[in-house]
């Protein structure tokens, strides 16, 4: 058998061996994908913030479905970003971290040109009561711990639930709340889906 013959049989061979391989990979993982998307509250341990996951949110008054392809933003931050804000749970069941910190999201509403999808790069902030907020009876709080002190994560305002931008944005300028941004490690990338 000559070298080229040769050559070219490997080469047959090996590309064989390669799309055969990628097919049991393909049927491999097959079960996973069929699990369907998790609860970032559900994902503990190593997988913690590097996987894609969903979590709610509340967009104008409407609690939808935000899913992240991993939960940080790498390189560097970008200049415009939507709020992510943190709050106290605005229902019976917290969006977020049930069993430690609970809490729950807004974000800006959903545009209607894009029909209810769209991507957005978010900036974390807490929404936290301040002492005049807590003084007057204006802002509720929900004294818990994010993994340090208990703050105060603002509940209600005026009697008001904080289920959208504007609520919380209204209840800042008022000095009811104080609006705390967590720096360039909580940029994250987030895609609203529509109502959950």
């Amino acid at each position: 058998m000559s070298i080229t013959r040769f050559r070219s049989a490997s080469r047959i061979l090996i590309a064989s061996v390669a799309v055969a391989g990628l097919a049991l990979v393909g049927i491999a993982a097959a079960p996973v994908g069929g699990a369907g998307l998790r609860n970032c509250v559900d994902i503990t341990g190593p997988q913690s913030g590097r996987v894609g996951c969903y979590e709610h949110v509340w967009a104008d008054g409407v609690q939808v479905r935000m899913t992240f392809s991993n939960q940080s933003f790498r390189g560097a931050a970008p200049r415009a970003l939507d709020p992510f804000y943190v709050v106290a749970p605005q229902g019976d069941i917290p969006q977020g971290d049930i069993a430690v910190f609970r809490h729950d999201h807004v974000v800006r509403a959903v545009p209607a040109q894009n029909h209810g999808t769209y991507s957005v790069q978010l900036q974390g902030f807490f929404v936290l009561c301040t002492g005049q907020g807590i003084g007057s009876g204006a802002c509720v709080p929900l004294w818990t711990s994010p993994g340090g002190p208990a703050l105060p994560f603002a509940g209600h305002v005026n009697g008001h639930a904080l289920t959208s931008t504007e609520a919380i944005e209204s209840a800042a300028a008022d000095g009811n709340v104080a609006l705390v941004d967590l720096g360039p490690t909580a940029v994250i990338v987030g895609e609203v889906s529509g109502p959950d």
